[in-house]
């Protein structure tokens, strides 16, 4: 009884290119509050959607490997360009649960979207260019249409925060192909622009419906971990820890203000070289929770 208490009291890890992530984190902590969070966000080297897919995936396994450290018992990739290029490559080199961010995104827009109406599906290119959106939300309903757009330039709004209102002409202008041809619900296909949502909904209007995978995502984690029996003790003291490669001062703005706490742990690290990645020569190895 006391292994498994044990096993239950490690925290779950999440990562993500930069501060997006902490989106999911957010959820993380809404619904499961005696769960302690590890999170690394890579803003160092954000945005994460222009890049090969082998520097993808040289970074979510550096990220991986430097979750491990802190004996997870799941691993969240709360970055859909990580979980598009990288998530298969994660689960089969690790034996903790890997969960992404697309499936459970794809699940909430089918539920909460508008019928007969097309889904639209905005991200960085890398998630885009991969189809995997449309991929997974046509296994359920086949005759969907799905109009899927790259905006890469909203990324940088969040790293850098830019003000409202230097942000909202570029926000609008990128989504200028979905106006031309409205949707009724738009996935918000990357963790950071959830962060941009009151923007994001101004251009497209108050019809359209924004769909975040934090909150399904937060769902399926929660379903893991009480069916492996890992649910932290609800008289558990959870800490959270976040980690940045980047700017700890912004990011410490950024965290504060989403996670609408000021006494957050946060620290910087590098990840640069901690791991050298060849597909299919990497094994690591946790106990199974």
């Amino acid at each position: 009884m006391e292994e498994v208490r044990l096993q239950a009291t490690r925290p779950i890890g999440v990562l993500d290119s930069g501060v997006g992530g902490l989106t999911v984190v957010k959820e993380l902590m809404r619904q499961m509050p005696y769960e302690s969070i590890v999170y690394i966000g890579d803003s160092a080297r954000c945005p994460y959607g222009s890049r090969p897919k082998a520097d993808i995936r040289q970074f979510t396994m550096e990220m991986v490997h430097f979750l491990l450290s802190f004996s997870p018992k799941l691993i969240v990739i709360a970055c859909n360009t990580a979980t598009a290029v990288a998530l298969e490559d994660v689960r089969r080199n690790i034996s903790i649960p890997v969960i992404g961010v697309v499936e459970p995104g794809a699940r909430a827009a089918i539920r909460e979207g508008a019928p007969d109406q097309p889904i639209g599906v905005i991200g960085t290119e890398a998630t885009i260019t991969s189809g995997v959106y449309e991929e997974t939300l046509k296994r359920t309903q086949p005759d969907l249409t799905v109009k899927s757009v790259a905006t890469p330039e909203l990324v940088p709004l969040v790293e850098m925060m830019w003000p409202e209102e230097a942000a909202y002409p570029v926000v609008k202008k990128a989504l200028e192909p979905i106006l031309k041809e409205p949707v009724g619900t738009l996935v918000l296909g990357c963790t950071h622009y959830p962060l941009l949502a009151p923007l994001i909904q101004k251009a497209v209007g108050e019809k359209v419906t924004l769909i975040s995978s934090a909150r399904e995502t937060a769902n399926e984690v929660a379903r893991v971990l009480s069916e492996r029996d890992l649910l932290a003790p609800t008289d558990e003291s959870p800490y959270i820890r976040l980690f940045t490669t980047g700017d700890d001062i912004s990011f410490r703005l950024i965290a504060s203000r989403w996670l609408e706490r000021e006494d957050l742990d946060i620290a910087t690290t590098t990840l640069v070289g901690s791991l050298s990645y060849l597909s299919g020569d990497l094994r690591i190895h946790e106990v199974q929770g």
